[in-house]
């Protein structure tokens, strides 16, 4: 059984069958806040939270059923487990997202080159597109849009995961992962050159409309509004770049999916927290 905490008067549509388990919406008062569900097996509890991965600094988020959940839950489940840590990601960004022999100048058509150039300028990067010439499509791609957030005042250690790992680890709380690092920058990496291509299109796209939408997806998330979540993350993907879309979302979905429905066969309360994009959306 799957209800929504803070949202108990929404209908939502989880076609989803976990453990033999039929998730279902129960009903009750609605409250703006991050969206909260809880699913329960016959021995487990398990919260899931969809998180935003940047905000704002100092911005205030936690409500009384995150942070009720949270201290109730005997274990922390993150996308991966140490997100912060770049001693790891360092050495991984430069074997899979560096490429100087085949420079992005080499790969992109003049059009999307001068696209990129005009953005990395735009985003505080004097030299633009000189600055990511060396990088592949995924690695300029994800350089451009935090150029774009931090430019905008957004702090890339203030998203919600962060505090989560700080206060579980404080707690003495076990802090576990579905994916490896390795393996989601492995997601990127593979991806068909053409595909990398689209991400950055893709990044290129929502950057022509500033912060916006980033502002936009915040004030959706922090009201727990799943529709408007939907809109800003999922949409954006899964029409123009369905290849894309089923690497990022639907694959990653469904292996989570397995994973939690694993947890609810056995016993006790889990506190699970991945981006609220996977929990918004047909897939």
């Amino acid at each position: 059984m799957v209800q929504n905490v803070a949202r108990r008067s929404r209908a939502v549509p989880l076609g989803v069958i976990i453990a033999g388990l039929v998730l279902l919406c129960a009903g009750g008062p609605a409250a703006a806040e991050p969206g909260l569900w809880l699913a329960k097996g016959p021995s487990a509890t398990i919260y899931l939270f969809g998180t935003i991965h940047v905000l704002k600094k100092g911005a205030a988020w936690e409500s009384p059923a995150v942070a009720k959940a949270l201290a109730a839950s005997q274990e922390l489940w993150l996308e991966i487990p140490d997100p912060g840590n770049a001693k790891e990601a360092q050495p991984l960004v430069q074997q899979l997202g560096f490429d100087p022999q085949h420079p992005l100048s080499s790969k992109l058509p003049p059009p999307l080159l001068a696209h990129l150039d005009a953005a990395a300028k735009a985003a505080g990067l004097q030299q633009g597109e000189k600055t990511l010439e060396p990088m592949r499509p995924w690695l300029a791609s994800l350089a451009l849009e935090d150029g774009l957030l931090v430019h905008a005042g957004y702090d890339p250690g203030s998203g919600v995961e962060p505090l989560l790992l700080q206060q579980a680890v404080a707690a003495g709380k076990p802090v576990r992962g579905f994916e490896t690092m390795a393996q989601q920058m492995h997601f990127l990496a593979d991806l068909a050159p053409a595909v990398e291509q689209q991400m950055l299109q893709n990044t290129l796209q929502d950057f022509d409309q500033g912060t916006r939408e980033i502002d936009a997806l915040v004030e959706a998330w922090m009201s727990g509004d799943d529709a408007a979540i939907t809109r800003a993350t999922v949409d954006e993907v899964r029409q123009p770049f369905p290849a894309l879309y089923r690497t990022i979302f639907v694959e990653r979905n469904e292996d989570w999916a397995a994973a939690i429905a694993q947890m609810l066969r056995g016993s006790g309360v889990k506190f699970v927290a991945v981006g609220a994009a996977h929990l918004a959306g047909p897939d």
